[in-house]
Formats: C-alpha cells, sequence, structure tokens
C-alpha cells in the first residue's frame, strides 16, 4: 500500500498538488476497501473513524481531485449514488462491473472487452476515443445459486 501511496503523492506533486494529511487519509480509505465502491458519504465516515477532524466537504473536494487527476473513477450504477473506484495503474481504460439486479452486488472485470469496437467507432465516426466505460445489469452468480438452492430444496 505505501508505494501505491507514494506514486499517488508523485501524480499529485507532478500537478501541482501536495498529499496533504486529509488527501492521504481519503486515499488510504480507498485503498482499503478497493473493491467496496464506496460513496463519498461511505469515504467520509470511514475517514471520520480515523481522523475525527476531517469534514465531509474535504473528503468531497478530496474525491473531485483525485477524479480530475484520474486517480480516481467516478462512477454511478443507476442508483442516483455516485461512487469512487481507485483507477488501477497504468491502465489505458477504467474497468468494466456486474452489477447484479438482485442484491446490488457489483463486480468487477478488468480485461478490456472493448478493443475491436472502439476501432470501429473510431474509423466510422472518426471519433477518438479517451475512454470507455461498461456496465452489465443482471443476476450474479451468488443470487442465482441461491435461487437454484431454492428451487431443489422444494
Amino acid at each position: 500500500m505505501e508505494t501505491r501511496i507514494e506514486r499517488i503523492k508523485k501524480q499529485l506533486h507532478s500537478a501541482s498538488y501536495k498529499l496533504t494529511p486529509q488527501r492521504e487519509a481519503t486515499v488510504r480509505v480507498l485503498l482499503e476497501n478497493e473493491e467496496d465502491h464506496l460513496s463519498a458519504e461511505d469515504v467520509y465516515l470511514l475517514v471520520k473513524e480515523k481522523s475525527p477532524e476531517i469534514g465531509l466537504a474535504t473528503v468531497y473536494r478530496t474525491l473531485e481531485l483525485l477524479t480530475e487527476l484520474k486517480i480516481v473513477d467516478k462512477i454511478n450504477f443507476g442508483d442516483g449514488v455516485s461512487r469512487y473506484d481507485l483507477r488501477q495503474e497504468g491502465a489505458a481504460h477504467f474497468h468494466h462491473h456486474l452489477v447484479c439486479i438482485e442484491c446490488g452486488a457489483v463486480d468487477e472485470i478488468q480485461e478490456d472487452l472493448l478493443e475491436d469496437v472502439e476501432e470501429v467507432v473510431e474509423r466510422r465516426w472518426n471519433f477518438k476515443i479517451k475512454d470507455h466505460r461498461l456496465t452489465f445489469h443482471g443476476i450474479c452468480y451468488r443470487c442465482q445459486d441461491k435461487e437454484n438452492d431454492e428451487e431443489t430444496t422444494e
């Protein structure tokens, strides 16, 4: 985790920002909960546990700055809540998500599935793609397993 924080510190410095204690606390919470797709309020509550002096506005500003610098991606799964996801180091694109419409679980696909689609779009519409996001909505394997178990016990 420390090497990742050091890299984020360098990214901030290259954009003329400092890794203040408040920003570091926010980054640490994001790193510790990397697979949880936290909302700003979730991040704030976790930051507050460690550093009660940090306010909600500071966390919001930090998340917006990290988003602007492409350290964090701001995502919305259609539930009206913005969530924050650390961008994978060296990733050319944002990763894809599978959102379960039954339980709300969010799983990630790290593999870039849209390279061919991007080529077609760029060529056909003369559109230079900088990034893309893909979210699949369906029923996760956990809910399917639970449903299958319930059917076999009936």
